[in-house]
């Protein structure tokens, strides 16, 4: 039966830099932006606070729903990516919660087009759908029976 890996990912801006994490995947050093699987029983908006704060400590609400993508890994494994938006007034610190992350990093859209380490093509394709205007207000998805 095909199931689909869900994941909530989010493009946090302030200053004109986006936050990425770093991440050992397979031996290496890999960037993406704060995200991570929906567990049982939570919104997809629940799912994304969750997961930033755990891999960066940054205790942020998202502001938009920025888009979805169906992407297939190399291995065949299937992901719908929902993607929101967080921005920031400026730069903050961040403190990792989760010990699979080993920092965070704030880079120009240039830098992260540029970066040789991103884990997935949907790293430098959610930063490219952010630079577009459209924005998608997060009623949209909906929360019907579970709590947020």
């Amino acid at each position: 039966m095909f199931r689909p890996n869900v994941t909530v990912a989010c493009v946090v801006q302030a200053e004109g830099r986006f936050l990425l994490v770093e991440e050992i995947i397979n031996n290496r050093l890999t960037l993406n932006q704060p995200a991570g699987h929906l567990e049982a029983n939570e919104t997809l908006l629940t799912a994304v606070r969750r997961e930033l704060f755990e891999e960066t400590g940054i205790d942020a609400s998202p502001q938009f729903f920025l888009g979805l993508h169906q992407w297939q890994a190399p291995d065949e494994t299937p992901f719908l990516r929902f993607t929101f938006v967080i921005d920031l007034a400026e730069i903050v610190p961040t403190f990792p919660q989760d010990s699979d992350i080993s920092g965070c990093r704030w880079l120009t859209a240039d830098e992260i087009f540029n970066a040789k380490e991103l884990r997935s093509p949907l790293v430098a394709e959610s930063i490219r759908l952010y630079q577009q205007p459209a924005r998608y207000p997060l009623a949209l998805l909906g929360n019907y029976n579970l709590p947020d």
